[in-house]
C-alpha cells in the first residue's frame, strides 16, 4: 500500500456520551466541526508530549472497540489525548473509516488511512496483542522531535504496508525501526538505527538521550529478519536479535532522497 494517499471519509455508527451531547456520525454536517486528517505523508508530526502524556493509552483503548462508547471523555478533552488518538485512529482503519465525536458541543472527525487493524473500529470489534504492537509501531514511526509535517514512507511484515514501485524510488534514506506496546501500562516503546545510523533528528531531535524512546542499538543487531523492502522485523528490545522479548511487529521509516 501507497502511504501516499487520500482521505475519504466514511464515519462508523458510534454511541453518545452521556451528560456530553451526542456522537454523530462522520457524514452529518456541523457548522463547528473539525476534521482532523490524517494522511500518513503529511501529518507525521505527532509530538513527544501527546505520545507520553496522553490519557487515553492503558484503559479504554487497550482492548475495547475503537468506537466513542470505549473512550473516555475526560481524557479527550485533553488536546494531547486528541493528538494521540488522531494518529492511533489512522494506523488503525481503513481510509474509508473514521471516528467522530463531540466533546462540550464541538465536533471531531479523526480519519482512518492504513487500515493496519480495521477491526477494531467494527462494532463489538477488539485489539489483542498483535494489534496494538502493530499500531504502536506505527503511531512511534510518526514522532517528530519538531512537531513537523514531513513526507516518510513506513514499511514492514504487513499487506497493508506494501510499497509501491514510485515510492520505492523516491524513498531510499532507511532512517529506524519502531517497535513496543502503547497500550500497556509501562508504555514499552523501542526504537533502533538503522545500519550506518548514529542519530535520528526526526524523532529524538539533537541527542539520542532526549528520545521520547528507548534506543537499543543497531538494527543489525537487535532485528533477526529484513524483509523484501528493506524493513526489519523480529526485533528485541534488549538490543540482540532472539533474546529478551521480540517484536515481530515493527515498522521502518525510509525518507526520500
Amino acid at each position: 500500500m501507497q502511504c501516499l494517499r487520500s482521505i475519504r471519509g466514511f464515519a462508523l455508527g458510534l454511541a453518545a456520551f452521556a451528560a456530553l451531547g451526542t456522537v454523530g456520525c462522520g457524514g452529518e454536517g456541523d457548522d463547528d466541526a473539525e476534521t482532523i486528517q490524517a494522511a500518513i505523508t503529511v501529518e507525521n508530526a505527532l509530538t513527544a508530549n501527546a505520545l507520553t502524556a496522553n490519557a487515553l493509552t492503558a484503559n479504554a483503548l487497550t482492548a475495547n472497540a475503537l468506537t466513542a462508547n470505549a473512550l473516555t471523555a475526560n481524557g479527550l478533552r485533553d488536546p494531547l489525548a486528541r493528538e494521540f488518538l488522531k494518529y492511533v485512529v489512522s494506523c488503525a482503519l481503513d481510509e474509508d473509516d473514521s471516528v467522530a465525536f463531540k466533546i462540550d458541543g464541538k465536533r471531531y472527525e479523526f480519519r482512518g488511512a492504513l487500515g493496519l487493524a480495521p477491526e477494531w473500529g467494527r462494532s463489538h470489534g477488539s485489539c489483542d496483542g498483535d494489534c496494538q504492537r502493530w499500531v504502536s509501531a506505527c503511531v512511534l514511526a510518526r514522532v517528530d522531535a519538531a512537531g513537523v509535517k514531513r513526507m516518510i514512507s513506513i514499511r514492514g511484515d504487513n499487506r497493508a504496508l506494501r510499497p509501491e514501485d514510485n515510492e520505492l524510488r523516491r524513498y531510499t534514506v532507511r532512517e529506524a525501526t519502531y517497535f513496543g506496546n502503547l497500550f500497556v501500562r509501562n508504555q514499552p516503546r523501542y526504537m533502533c538505527l538503522s545500519p550506518g545510523k548514529t542519530d535520528n533528528e526526526r524523532v529524538c531531535g539533537d541527542s539520542l538521550d532526549d528520545c521520547p524512546m528507548t534506543v537499543v542499538g543497531s538494527c543489525d543487531d537487535a532485528c533477526a529478519d529484513e524483509g523484501r523492502y528493506g524493513s526489519f522485523a523480529d526485533c528485541s528490545d534488549r538490543g540482540r536479535a532472539r533474546h529478551g522479548t521480540v517484536y515481530h511487529e515493527s515498522i521502518t521509516v525510509f525518507l526520500p532522497k
